[in-house]
């Protein structure tokens, strides 16, 4: 498996430009997320109201619990305790603490976007990672979402460096990237848990990369230990508190959510009287499966799809509309962003090319879209998985130009007798 040269401008004066590009670009997303977020009026969310009840009751009384004054585990600690570090630093009691949030996740989904050259960089080069970074710069969702109290940002960020720190380290062999590529991941997990089956894939991929066995499994054992030292604190005080086994959350509301056709809430389809909220989305489950087959096999299939990947997530709204860019462009844009990856994705498995670094987001998009079939389907669940959908698109397009320009030179050598490009040569931009 071949990683992309890095050092790809082929003279001192291209790599100024690129990197005077690339600050230009973060330069510019840096600027679209500072003035929204202190130019508008932000709308507060019902999930950002029990947010700040919650660290409020942290803060003030010791108690970790989520629509509850009694302690439990209904969601994992990533953005509480993000939110409760700058609520004591900002002074809670004397000051609005969510501007202090809102700017400071806009510096996070700036330092996405040079994670997102970096990335794009290791995949198909400099051009393809400065693509990637302009992509993301101006896609509005990431803009917006910095205005909302929620996880979004900060585990869009964790995500996207928990993938950029395993690559480096897979590519390294070094013990320590391995320890960090796990502290990463378990710092996205304790903001998002559903990313935690991640682990397994990734290292599963490499052993396809390697074909090493006794490799894999110590970077499987190195990097769980890197993700099992973050999560231990969490688990430990869910054991000793709560006196159960919670390595995640025990919230089980968007599961049984997501057993509801088109939302439709109110279909009667069991009776719920008596029953816990797993109990009737089992039960609702093996019903609608033998019932009413097609109903739920569409559901669980193009259904959720659709409904999570057809529109680009809002934030938590904001007065007045801060554009970015025109409202059919910003439909379009984000379409042709998720119908790109889509077939750069299905490019990757026909054409068996899983041994290129571009198969992990492949991988890694594929995952998080049948992980999400499990659930309630919302736009916003889509927005973790776009800064992958863009590199890959980035890289897609540049490995696309490469290969055309390479065939064109190979065109213009055969008359001269020229032997063209030799197998396995990595492009250059």
């Amino acid at each position: 498996m071949k990683f992309a040269d890095v050092k790809l401008a082929p003279n001192k004066n291209s790599k100024k430009i690129i990197l005077l590009l690339l600050l230009a670009v973060v330069g510019l997303g840096a600027f679209l997320r500072m003035d929204f977020v202190l130019s508008v009026d932000h709308k507060v969310s019902h999930d950002t109201i029990n947010y700040d009840i919650m660290v409020r009751q942290l803060l003030d009384k010791g108690i970790y619990a989520y629509k509850s004054e009694e302690p439990n585990a209904q969601v994992t600690p990533g953005y509480p305790l993000f939110m409760a570090a700058i609520y004591k630093a900002a002074d809670y009691r004397a000051h609005d603490p969510y501007r202090w949030i809102r700017c400071i996740q806009a510096l996070l989904s700036t330092a996405t976007l040079v994670l997102m050259y970096r990335l794009g960089a290791m995949l198909a080069g400099r051009w393809a990672g400065l693509l990637a970074a302009f992509m993301g710069a101006v896609y509005p969702s990431f803009i917006w979402t910095t205005g909302g109290i929620l996880t979004e940002t900060l585990a869009a960020f964790l995500l996207v460096l928990y993938v950029y720190v395993q690559l480096l380290a897979y590519r390294s062999r070094r013990k320590l990237p391995q320890l960090l590529a796990g502290a990463a991941l378990g710092l996205a997990v304790l903001t998002r848990p559903e990313f935690l089956p991640l682990f397994v894939l990734v290292h599963l991929l490499f052993l396809w990369w390697s074909r090493k066995w006794k490799q894999t499994l110590l970077q499987f054992v190195l990097c769980g230990a890197g993700l099992a030292l973050v999560l231990a604190p969490w688990v430990i005080r869910n054991a000793v508190t709560l006196h159960e086994l919670v390595i995640a959350s025990t919230q089980v509301n968007p599961f049984a959510a997501g057993t509801y056709p088109d939302k439709n809430y109110d279909d009667g389809l069991v009776d719920r009287h008596g029953k816990t909220q797993m109990e009737v989305a089992k039960e609702r489950l093996r019903v609608g499966f033998s019932e009413h087959t097609w109903t739920y096999v569409k559901w669980y299939t193009v259904g959720k799809l659709e409904s999570t990947y057809a529109r680009m997530f809002y934030g938590s709204g904001h007065t007045p509309l801060y554009p970015v860019m025109p409202a059919a462009l910003r439909y379009l844009y984000h379409l042709a962003i998720i119908w790109t990856g889509a077939l750069a994705i299905a490019a990757t498995a026909i054409g068996r090319n899983w041994r290129h670094p571009a198969a992990l987001l492949a991988l890694l998009l594929t995952a998080m879209s049948a992980l999400r079939l499990l659930f309630v389907p919302e736009y916003r669940y889509n927005f973790t998985a776009m800064p992958f959908f863009i590199v890959l698109d980035s890289a897609a397009a540049v490995m696309a130009f490469q290969a055309l320009r390479r065939r064109q030179e190979n065109r213009m050598k055969k008359p001269h007798g020229g032997g063209g490009v030799e197998d396995g040569e990595t492009a250059s931009a």
